[in-house]
């Protein structure tokens, strides 16, 4: 038993202190985010990092989403004779939750990692506290360009993701499944609005914010030389994805009502 609430103890300790740490670094980023000079180049660097570099991973899962959605709802709206509905239910899916979850999930495995892993090797090899020697603060250095590039890039590839899912699911319901296309399309414009578009780029844009933030923080702290940058890189990606998943749902009930 006392082992026991030692151990809750000791999880209790570290969560409050990596939730202290991440809302001081998150504190600091915004601070210096709009104190100038402001290095353009590094973000610029950044959103080529993030956003460009992931278009691939982005536009294949976006078009097969679309293309199983297109698929799986056909088979399920069938059986109540409404395979005009296909159009709306895929969009609707992936402007209003898959788009940007997804793509949140896919950025996390590609880019958040990478930023942990290339973050926790500097502060294992000393970079960081040669930074801080040379009166350079890395938190503005390296932290708030990653951040400005996550919430700047995630709602644009969220766009390109709803796109390609859509007219994956064009291809499928139109071409394979022969609903008719005239219907597939305006049944599609008729049901969904800006708001669903508008709701799921907000989601995306706190997805880029969790994503950056939490590879920044497991990288900037990383310990145990390079077994805990691996370890780093691990908890990054375990932990984004979490938090993508638990906000997208305090999101959606928040944009119920």
């Amino acid at each position: 038993m006392r082992e026991y609430l030692e151990r809750l103890g000791r999880f209790a300790d570290n969560f409050v202190t990596s939730t202290g740490r991440m809302c001081m670094m998150l504190g600091e980023a915004i601070m210096y985010t709009f104190l100038p000079p402001i290095r353009f180049r590094n973000i610029f660097k950044q959103m080529e990092f993030v956003g460009v570099q992931s278009l691939f991973v982005v536009i294949l899962t976006g078009s097969f989403t679309g293309m199983v959605m297109a698929l799986q709802s056909y088979n399920a709206l069938k059986r109540f004779g409404a395979e005009s509905l296909v159009g709306p239910t895929v969009a609707l899916s992936m402007a209003r939750e898959l788009g940007p979850v997804l793509t949140g999930l896919m950025v996390t495995g590609r880019a958040g990692s990478a930023m942990a892993t290339e973050l926790g090797t500097m502060r294992v090899t000393e970079q960081i506290d040669a930074l801080y020697t040379m009166a350079i603060n890395p938190v503005r250095h390296l932290v708030v360009p990653r951040i400005i590039a996550g919430i700047t890039m995630l709602p644009i590839l969220t766009i390109i993701t709803d796109f390609v899912g859509v007219i994956g699911g064009y291809i499928v319901g139109v071409k394979l499944l022969g609903i008719n296309p005239g219907v597939y399309i305006g049944r599609t414009i008729d049901y969904v609005e800006v708001e669903d578009i508008f709701n799921g780029l907000i989601k995306s844009t706190v997805f880029g914010l969790i994503i950056t933030l939490v590879a920044c923080y497991n990288g900037f702290y990383t310990t145990g030389g390079a077994e805990g940058v691996g370890k780093a890189a691990t908890r990054a990606v375990v932990t984004g994805c979490v938090l993508i998943l638990a906000f997208d749902y305090i999101l959606s009930s928040l944009m119920s009502y």
